[in-house]
């Protein structure tokens, strides 16, 4: 009977530590291995075309897959204002992988048989989007098997964050949506306008994180409003963004600090990194903008030439 009592004992014990093993267990993160997301409404064909587009992408061919149907939209669009149902199509797909410290938000729009089929949403706005999420260090790559606004990549994203362990804030989530629809309504409002592009706004955008990021979470509206209309000027954005366009930045400020993304230590870094690589990769818009900045260098170079030929007069 002691003998008996002894073994129960143990297998008690056995199982009693399955169990906490068990729910210790956690989701493989990111940082193990990258995740592809794929749209539900591919065809056999076309979910091959879409793994071939977005696999050539990285040097790793050890990757998770998941699938994203109308729920995946309903759950993570549909609080930002969205009218996904669990019977929305999905196509567009996304490939996620972690990076090193530092190395900030890098976003690809991968072609799908040698076309570019995202229709609406640019590599910048989805590298805003993305930060404002809470995503910080990683490449993103983005694709479609048809012509779609492009929408639903990222809430495949935010399903590979929960699916790894690394569920994000839904109010960032929340504004990282807003944004998108936000700053692609502005772009696309804006077209054939000369002196705008988007990686002027996006570049504004980023700099009003930064600067907002500075300071605590009790900034005010009236400093978010000089902050936005200083990142505008810097970027020579000032007389072509509309006043309603301008307050719908403003809001989109205020309802990021009020997610709670202000809270995070990599933001502010993530925003700044953003806004400095958009400048070093289009120099030939940002050395030509007529901003302060731009006109306080020419007349450096302009005083530097007067001084000099007065120096050989004198």
């Amino acid at each position: 009977m002691k003998k008996l009592n002894i073994v129960l004992l143990s297998l008690v014990s056995l199982i009693t530590l399955g169990i906490f093993s068990s729910q210790s267990v956690k989701a493989d993160s990111l940082d193990d291995q990258p995740v592809m997301t794929l749209g539900t409404s591919l065809t056999d064909s076309q979910k091959q075309g879409t793994i071939d587009a977005l696999s050539s992408q990285i040097n790793n061919s050890n990757y998770k897959t998941i699938t994203v149907n109308g729920d995946t939209l309903v759950k993570y669009l549909n609080p930002s204002g969205s009218s996904f149902t669990s019977n929305s199509g999905v196509w567009s797909s996304a490939l996620i992988e972690k990076t090193s410290s530092g190395s900030g938000i890098n976003v690809k729009i991968v072609n799908y048989n040698g076309s570019n089929n995202i229709t609406t949403i640019t590599a910048d706005q989805y590298r805003n989007a993305a930060i404002t999420a809470g995503i910080s260090d990683a490449n993103i790559y983005v694709t479609s098997a048809t012509k779609i606004d492009g929408s639903g990549a990222l809430a495949g994203i935010y399903a590979a964050y929960s699916n790894s362990g690394d569920t994000l804030n839904q109010s960032q989530v929340n504004a990282a949506q807003n944004e998108m629809g936000v700053l692609s309504n502005i772009t696309d409002a804006n077209k054939g306008t000369d002196g705008y592009t988007d990686k002027q706004l996006n570049n504004a955008v980023a700099g009003m994180k930064s600067d907002i990021a500075q300071k605590d979470t009790n900034i005010t509206v009236n400093q978010i409003t000089t902050i936005v209309n200083n990142n505008l000027e810097k970027n020579d954005l000032q007389n072509i963004i509309t006043d309603n366009q301008k307050q719908k930045i403003i809001n989109l400020m205020v309802e990021i600090r009020d997610s709670g993304a202000l809270k995070n230590s990599n933001f502010k870094d993530q925003a700044s990194k953003l806004s400095s690589d958009i400048t070093s990769k289009a120099k030939n818009i940002f050395n030509n903008l007529n901003t302060q900045e731009n006109r306080n260098f020419l007349q450096k170079i302009w005083d530097g030439i007067v001084s000099f030929f007065q120096g050989l007069f004198n």
